[in-house]
């Protein structure tokens, strides 16, 4: 039987994947480009810690790819220890600052990587973005669900290339499983499971304190409500509060669940959502989300993702902390980003195609940031474009808000409102604070 036309698109995608190990040597030579591209792309660095001292290991390994002309975070330490990974990577050092806009408002800045706190990461993109720079943005690239149309807009409106750092889309496992699946190896795919199944530690409450030596903590509340300084609400824990994260559906969970929509193949939003979540890690974790959550999304055509995440586990779910299951007509695929898939078929569940293992540089790191660069070069779109992200960060938003409004919700996929709740529409978005809300006209 001949594939869908969706089907076609989403193996067609997959299959383009390959091209990317190519890409990371054509970075590695900028003459591959044409004489005409011979320049090297400027970046600005906003946002230096966590991930971002990833992104930037990789990067100085491209040195006659790219320039780091700016390195921007509201903590000079956190600059620092990102500088000292470029020192010797190119003659002029990257300038500092602890304000974004002087990286946008620089003329000679192509494209920046966004890797703050989420609440930061539409303000910021959707300015960049109208300054005329191309944007590489953290997972998700949204912290409300309103903000991801407004940069699939802004992307169309400015012409921009925007990536979001959903890093096993360009994974080299990721191109092998999915030509498996355009081949029909297991039917049709009616079921997508995704979990996150790492053991997380109680973080118990600590008193308000002083703001560290040279932070600037009003930037880094930026849109977020005023609130006095506590260390849970400043760096890694901020992933715990409403004000600046969305919970481990959001950090980690938002990677299995953009595989889930993935492996599915969908080209549109759930119709249903229903929430379930509570405490494990009791009696005083002082997180504002549950750290146990399931998630069942239904789609219009009947199609299903689940989500699952559980603090407790060191073995994880089918051997892997982060995982997917994608249930087909003929047979299921375990699938991690960890690098690794097996194939069941029939009722004797009788093994099929394997590869890999847990190896964790099989992520695609190194791939989704050569594609992101090709495609700021060349002027193509990206695998995790606006809208392919929107669409699964949708997943985290709708999820918490069917959690958070007590279970079960409608949802229409063309107006993205909520059918008959009110109290769900209105967090689809968020008020902002002043001066460090969204721009005008985005």
């Amino acid at each position: 039987m001949a594939a869908s036309g969706s089907r076609r698109k989403f193996l067609r995608n997959s299959a383009e994947t390959v091209t990317l190990a190519a890409a990371v040597s054509a970075l590695g030579n900028v003459h591959a480009f044409g004489a005409e591209n011979s320049a090297r792309i400027r970046l600005g660095i906003i946002g230096c810690g966590g991930i971002m001292t990833k992104h930037v290991t990789g990067l100085v390994e491209r040195k006659e790819a790219v320039e780091i002309a700016w390195l921007c975070d509201v903590d000079p330490e956190q600059i620092e220890k990102t500088a000292g990974l470029v020192v010797g990577f190119q003659s002029a050092p990257p300038r500092k600052t602890k304000r974004f806009e002087d990286v946008i408002e620089d003329q000679s800045v192509d494209a920046c990587i966004i890797a703050t706190p989420h609440h930061w990461h539409a303000p910021i993109a959707l300015r960049a973005m109208q300054s005329g720079k191309d944007v590489y943005i953290e997972k998700p690239i949204s912290h409300v669900f309103d903000e991801g149309p407004l940069i699939i807009a802004a992307a169309k409106k400015y012409g921009r290339v925007v990536q979001q750092g959903s890093q096993m889309r360009s994974s080299p496992v990721t191109a092998s499983a999915g030509k498996l699946l355009k081949e029909g190896i297991i039917g049709e795919v009616k079921v997508a499971r995704a979990w996150t199944a790492e053991m997380r530690t109680t973080v118990r409450a600590v008193p308000d304190g002083m703001v560290p030596d040279g932070v600037d903590y009003d930037r880094w509340l930026g849109p977020a409500p005023e609130r006095p300084f506590n260390p849970h609400r400043f760096h890694y824990n901020w992933r715990m509060f409403h004000d600046y994260g969305n919970g481990e559906i959001g950090d980690d969970g938002i990677h299995d669940l953009d595989m889930a929509t993935w492996g599915l193949d969908v080209d549109t939003l759930p119709s249903q959502i229903t929430a379930r979540g509570g405490r494990m890690m009791l009696p005083d974790h002082v997180s504002e989300y549950p750290d146990n959550m399931t998630v069942t999304y239904e789609y219009p055509d009947g199609r299903i993702i689940l989500y699952e995440n559980y603090p407790f586990t060191e073995y994880g779910l089918h051997g892997f902390d982060n995982g997917n299951v994608f249930y087909g007509t003929k047979g299921y695929m375990i699938f991690s980003r960890r690098g690794a898939f097996s194939v069941f078929l029939g009722p004797k569940r009788t093994p099929g195609p394997t590869e890999g293992k847990e190896i964790r540089g099989q992520t695609g790191y190194p791939e989704h940031m050569a594609e992101f660069l090709l495609a700021v070069r060349n002027r193509t779109p990206t695998k995790a474009n606006p809208v392919v992200a929107h669409r699964s960060c949708a997943l985290v938003h709708l999820g918490e808000i069917s959690y958070r409004t007590g279970g079960r919700v409608d949802f229409d996929p063309v107006t993205e409102r909520f059918v008959n709740s009110e109290a769900a529409n209105k967090l689809l978005t968020k008020d902002y604070r002043q001066p460090y809300g969204l721009p005008k006209d985005p």
